[in-house]
């Protein structure tokens, strides 16, 4: 396995000049990075033209050092190359990450999408803006890529996120839909939902009656002063029904079978972000703890300038969190489907979370 240190090194400075063929763009969680395996284990890797890292030879070097670890990319899968009766391209409906996992945003807009409400990390919208994906997924649709990406690819986990709507349950029942339709189509596939705390809990139960087997409701930060300051919209939602959604996400689809991110390097005490995910632990609730990365295109780099956090900074928090994941029994490979089990986007697989 790959030392903490140089994964935590990696995944704040990325590779120079890396040759991925599978890369994310834009959107709504960390992205503008390669996918790769590094030492046989899955890494979204920022492509960076300042890191002292470079591949040789599916070899990693250090300012042209060997460093004895082999990094491999994931090849391009071949749903790819397909589209609909309709003319649409499978890569726009749903991608690849990491080497086994389908992911899709269902909904590609969000309520909170206005400056004065966006969270300043985030770019939902700018990859319909540039037209590599549809607005809305139709659950037929979702079930057709799901399909083929099985069939061609050996995926054998799809996540499934989306903006936040206007309606009282948030984008929930939406979701409620493709979840339905994709386990229709292959029913062995598990799913990971993600959105926020729905206005009515119920919709919880109802998107693991559909088929969802695991679900993240994420909330960044349990500060809220670096809510309010890094996600106005959003941090509307008070704590307390962040807490509720949990509580009952755990009581439907079971312990460690619930994350919610936590991002390192918004200006929170790490100590309280330590002590934040180890009350989710107790909760049943895997704290998915990823470095902030800066991504083009967003509030947090367009009008702040912001930086990614240490690698120094991100080792000591994940170490920390990864130890209590082990004391309460919990990993992320455990989990049935979602961005835990597959840990690209993090370190904790390397810290033994």
């Amino acid at each position: 396995m790959t030392a903490l240190s140089t994964r935590a090194d990696l995944a704040v400075r990325g590779i120079r000049g890396l040759d991925a063929p599978v890369r994310r763009r834009s959107g709504a969680g960390p992205s503008d990075d390669g996918h790769v395996l590094i030492g046989g284990f899955g890494g979204a890797i920022p492509v960076r033209s300042d890191s002292p890292y470079e591949v040789s030879g599916n070899r990693l070097l250090m300012n042209g050092t060997d460093l004895g670890i082999d990094i491999e990319p994931v090849r391009r899968p071949k749903f790819y190359d397909l589209q609909t009766a309709e003319g649409v391209s499978y890569e726009k409906i749903a991608r690849l990450h990491g080497s086994n996992v389908l992911a899709t945003t269902v909904v590609q807009t969000c309520i909170r999408y206005d400056a004065d409400q966006r969270c300043r990390f985030c770019s939902i919208e700018a990859s319909l803006a540039a037209g590599s994906t549809v607005a809305v997924k139709r659950p037929e649709q979702l079930a057709e890529v799901a399909e083929a990406a099985v069939r061609l690819d050996g995926v054998s986990q799809m996540i499934m996120t989306t903006g936040t709507s206007a309606a009282k349950d948030r984008g929930a029942r939406h979701l409620v839909r493709c979840v339905a339709a994709v386990k229709a189509a292959v029913s062995d596939l598990t799913i990971q939902v993600q959105c926020e705390p729905p206005g009515d809990l119920s919709s919880i139960t109802e998107l693991f009656a559909a088929g969802a087997e695991s679900i993240g409701i994420h909330v960044e930060s349990l500060d809220d002063e670096v809510r309010s300051r890094w996600m106005p919209g959003k941090s509307t939602v008070p704590l307390g029904e962040y807490r509720a959604a949990w509580r009952e996400a755990v009581r439907v689809f079971g312990r460690n079978q619930v994350s919610t991110y936590l991002l390192v390097g918004l200006g929170e005490d790490p100590n309280e972000l330590v002590a934040g995910a180890e009350e989710l632990i107790g909760m049943g609730v895997y704290p998915f703890v990823v470095p902030f990365r800066p991504l083009a295109g967003t509030l947090a780099v367009d009008e702040d300038g912001a930086q990614a956090p240490s690698a120094a900074l991100l080792e000591d928090v994940t170490s920390r969190v990864a130890k209590a994941l082990w004391a309460a029994g919990m990993r992320g490979a455990d989990q049935k489907a979602g961005c835990a089990a597959c840990g690209a986007c993090s370190v904790l697989q390397n810290a033994g979370g």
